[in-house]
C-alpha cells in the first residue's frame, strides 16, 4: 500500500471520530470560549428555580387544597408551610453532595450537569400537573419537589466549579470578575421570574406559573448542551480522586472549610426566609409603594435587584475604600457580612412589632430590610463561592463546592427543624384519618394525637355525621369531650366543647368594643389594655385564662390552656376573629368583577354548577375583598394548631440567633490560615513527563 494511501486512510479515520474534548485550559490570558454558555444556562435556570421557589409559600398556604376536583380540606397553616419550603430547600442543597460525587468520581462535570438537567425538567412538569388524575395534588407537588431537588441539588456544585475549570494560570486575575458575572446571571434570571411567576399564577393559576418555569429549564438544557465542544472538560477523578479526598490534604481541606462553613449555615437559616417568614410578614403590610400594588411573592424581586446595583458599589467602591484601613480577606468580608445580617433581621423584627400592636406599616420598611440583607449576601455568599474554590484541592473543586452548599442545606434544615417544633397537631387532624364511606356510627378513628368515635347520625341533617373526641382524661361524657360535625364528604363543618361558648360571648364584647369605639372610628382593633380592662378575669370552662392577642391590623385571638391546663399543647383553645373591611371604591364601573384564578377555581368548586351556590360563593369572595354591604368578623375556633413561637418573637429569635453566631466566628476566622489551589495548564504536561522519566528510568 502506498503511502499516499495510508494517509487518505487515517484522515477518513479520524474523521469518523468524534473531535475530543480539552481537557485543560489552552494557555489564554483571554476569557475562555466556554463561559457565555454557562453564563446563559445559569440565568435561564435560575429563572426556573426561583421563579418556582417564589410561590411555593403561598401556593401551599393558599391555592394547593383547592386544587382538587371538590372544595376540601384547608389551606396549611403558615407555620407548616414553613417547613415545608424549607425542607424542599434543604433536599435542594444536601444532593450537591451526590451530585458532586457523581462528577468527581464517574461522570465528569459536563455529562452530570446535562443528566441531571433532564431530571429537573421533569420535576417542573409534575408540578405543572398538579390537580390531575392519577395523582393527588400533594403527591404530585411532593414529586415535583423531589425531582427538582435530584436534579437542581445534583447540578449546583458542578455548575460553579465548571466555570473555574474553564481558567489556568494564565488567565487566574479573571476569575473573580468572571464569578461576578456569574453571580449576575443567576440574579437577573432571578428577578425577572420572581416579578412575572406570582403574576401568572394570581391571573392564570398553578399550570403556567409552574409550566413556564418548566420550558425555562428545558431551554437552559439545551444552551448548556450547544456550548459542549467550547468547555474544558475536566476528566473524573476515579480512584485519584477517592485517594485524594481521603488523604490528608484532602481532609484537612474539607475539615477547615467545615468549620468556616458551619457558621455560614446560620446565614442560610436566616437568608432564605425571604421565601417563607418574609412573604407571610408582607400579608400584614400596605403593600402600595412606588406607584404600585405588590403581591406578596413579589417582593423579593427586591433581592436580585439590590445584588445587581451592590456588586459593582462593592467591588469598586466599599471593598477598595475599606482596604486602604485593613486587608479585606475572604474570612474578613464573611465575619462582617454576618453581623450586617444582624441588622437586617432586627428590621424586620422591629417591623413585625409594630404588625404585632395592630398597625399596617408600609412594605417600604421591607425594603430596607432588604437592601441589609442584600450587603450581606453580597459579603457572605458570594465570597463563600469564589472561597470554596479557590481552598479545594485540584480534583475535589466539585465536592468542595458541594460542601458549601451543604452548608445552605444545613441553615435550611435549622430552620425547618424550629417551625416543625413550634407547631402543635389540631383536632381537626383527625378527620384527615376518615375516609367518607366509612364514616358510621361507633366507627373508631386516631391519628397517635387524637382518637375519636362516631355518634348517631342526626335525624335533623342526615347528610351529617358526628365524631366524638375524648379530652386529657380519656373518659367519654366529660367537659373535655370535644364533638366535631362532618359533612358527607368528611369536612369539619363545625367543632363544639364547653369553652367554645364562653369564647364566643367574649367575641361578641371584642366585636361591640370596635364597632362602639368613637377613637378608632371602625378602623383599628381594641387594644389589649382596652380588652382586660372589658373582659376583666375572663376565663374558659376549665378554669383556664383567656388571654386576648393582637396578630395584625384584620386579626386577633383568643387563647387559653384548654383541658389539660398546659400552656402550649394540643388541648390549648383558641378563637381568631378576621376584620374584613369595606373598601369598595364606589366609582368602580358596574358590571362583572374580574376574578383572579384562585377565586374562579373557588367558584367552580362551591357552586358545584348551582346558581345559588355560585351565586353565594361570589358574594364570599366580594366580602373577602373588602366589598361586602357591610363591615364585618368571621369567626374561626380552634382547638391545638396553636403555633407556639410567632410574631415579633419569632423574628427576634432568629436575630439572636445570627448575634451569636457573629460573635464567636470573630476568633475562629481569625485563627483560619487559607491554601489556595488554582488549575494549572502545564498540570497534566508535567504528570505525562514524569510518568515518561519513571518509564525510562524502570
Amino acid at each position: 500500500m502506498s503511502s499516499s494511501s495510508i494517509d487518505q486512510t487515517e484522515l477518513e479515520t479520524s474523521a469518523e471520530k468524534p473531535a475530543a474534548y480539552q481537557t485543560r485550559p489552552s494557555g489564554s490570558s483571554g476569557l475562555p470560549g466556554g463561559i457565555p454558555y454557562i453564563i446563559g444556562n445559569e440565568a435561564a435556570e435560575r429563572f426556573s428555580f426561583y421563579g418556582m421557589k417564589s410561590i411555593l409559600t403561598i401556593f401551599m398556604t393558599d391555592y394547593l387544597h383547592w386544587m382538587g376536583t371538590s372544595a376540601t380540606g384547608t389551606g396549611m397553616s403558615n407555620a407548616e408551610a414553613t417547613e415545608h419550603y424549607h425542607s424542599f430547600t434543604m433536599a435542594a442543597y444536601f444532593f450537591p453532595v451526590l451530585g458532586a460525587l457523581l462528577a468527581d468520581v464517574f461522570l465528569g462535570k459536563y455529562k452530570t450537569i446535562l443528566y441531571l438537567s433532564i431530571v429537573y425538567c421533569f420535576g417542573h412538569a409534575a408540578l405543572a400537573f398538579m390537580g390531575s388524575p392519577p395523582m393527588s395534588a400533594g403527591w404530585w407537588l411532593f414529586a415535583g419537589l423531589f425531582l427538582i431537588s435530584v436534579g437542581s441539588g445534583g447540578i449546583k456544585p458542578c455548575v460553579s466549579a465548571h466555570v473555574g475549570d474553564q481558567f489556568g494560570k494564565s488567565n487566574q486575575h479573571m476569575l473573580t470578575k468572571v464569578y461576578q458575572w456569574f453571580y449576575f446571571s443567576i440574579n437577573f434570571g432571578a428577578f425577572l421570574s420572581t416579578l412575572l411567576t406570582p403574576w401568572v399564577l394570581q391571573h392564570y393559576g398553578p399550570h403556567w406559573a409552574f409550566g413556564i418555569p418548566g420550558v425555562l429549564m428545558a431551554l437552559a438544557t439545551f444552551l448548556f448542551w450547544l456550548g459542549r465542544n467550547k468547555f474544558i472538560h475536566i476528566p473524573p477523578g476515579g480512584t485519584t480522586f477517592i485517594k485524594e479526598t481521603f488523604s490528608a490534604t484532602g481532609i484537612a481541606a474539607i475539615a477547615k472549610l467545615m468549620i468556616i462553613f458551619s457558621f455560614v449555615a446560620v446565614f442560610w437559616a436566616l437568608f432564605d426566609q425571604t421565601g417563607s417568614s418574609w412573604v407571610l410578614q408582607t400579608k400584614s403590610l400596605n403593600r402600595t409603594w412606588l406607584g404600585m400594588t405588590w403581591l406578596e411573592s413579589q417582593i423579593q424581586a427586591i433581592n436580585p435587584i439590590l445584588i445587581l446595583t451592590l456588586i459593582p458599589v462593592f467591588q469598586f467602591a466599599i471593598y477598595p475604600l475599606v482596604n486602604r484601613v485593613f486587608t479585606l480577606t475572604p474570612i474578613r468580608k464573611i465575619s462582617i457580612g454576618l453581623f450586617v445580617m444582624v441588622g437586617g433581621f432586627a428590621i424586620v423584627s422591629m417591623l413585625q412589632e409594630k404588625i404585632d400592636s395592630g398597625l399596617e406599616p408600609s412594605i417600604a420598611w421591607q425594603f430596607l430590610a432588604y437592601a441589609v440583607l442584600t450587603a450581606s449576601e453580597v459579603m457572605v455568599s458570594i465570597t463563600c463561592l469564589e472561597f470554596a474554590y479557590t481552598q479545594a484541592p485540584k480534583s475535589m473543586k466539585s465536592v468542595v463546592m458541594a460542601v458549601f452548599l451543604l452548608s445552605v442545606s444545613l441553615g435550611n434544615a435549622f430552620t425547618a427543624i424550629v417551625n416543625h417544633f413550634i407547631q402543635t397537631p389540631t383536632v381537626t387532624g383527625l378527620v384527615a384519618q376518615v375516609e367518607p364511606e366509612k364514616m358510621s356510627t361507633g366507627e373508631s378513628v386516631s391519628n397517635g394525637d387524637f382518637s375519636g368515635t362516631f355518634l348517631d347520625v342526626s335525624e335533623s341533617k342526615p347528610q351529617t355525621m358526628q365524631l366524638l373526641v375524648t379530652g386529657p382524661d380519656d373518659q367519654k361524657g366529660t367537659d373535655d369531650d370535644v364533638v366535631l360535625t362532618l359533612d358527607s364528604d368528611g369536612v369539619v363543618e363545625s367543632i363544639s366543647n364547653a369553652s367554645k361558648p364562653i369564647f364566643e360571648e367574649a367575641a361578641d364584647q371584642i366585636e361591640k368594643a370596635f364597632f362602639d369605639s368613637a377613637e378608632s372610628s371602625g378602623d383599628t382593633l381594641p387594644s389589649i389594655e382596652q380588652i382586660e380592662a372589658l373582659l376583666g378575669d375572663l376565663k374558659d370552662a376549665h378554669g383556664n385564662a383567656i388571654r386576648y392577642k393582637l396578630i395584625s391590623r384584620d386579626r386577633y385571638q383568643l387563647v387559653s390552656e384548654g383541658a389539660d391546663g398546659i400552656d402550649g399543647t394540643k388541648w390549648d383553645e383558641t378563637l381568631t376573629g378576621i376584620l374584613q373591611r369595606v373598601t369598595r371604591d364606589e366609582n368602580a364601573a358596574e358590571g362583572e368583577p374580574y376574578y383572579s384564578w384562585l377565586e374562579r377555581q373557588r367558584i367552580k368548586l362551591i357552586g358545584e354548577g348551582d346558581p345559588e351556590k355560585i351565586a353565594a360563593a361570589k358574594a364570599k369572595i366580594e366580602n373577602d375583598r373588602g366589598g361586602g354591604g357591610e363591615t364585618s368578623f368571621s369567626r374561626d375556633y380552634a382547638i391545638g394548631g396553636r403555633v407556639l413561637l410567632e410574631g415579633a418573637d419569632y423574628f427576634w429569635f432568629w436575630t439572636k440567633c445570627i448575634l451569636f453566631t457573629a460573635i464567636v466566628f470573630v476568633p475562629v476566622g481569625y485563627l483560619y490560615k487559607e491554601k489556595t489551589y488554582i488549575q494549572d495548564e502545564t498540570d497534566d504536561e508535567m504528570h505525562e513527563k514524569s510518568l515518561a522519566d519513571e518509564s525510562m528510568s524502570a
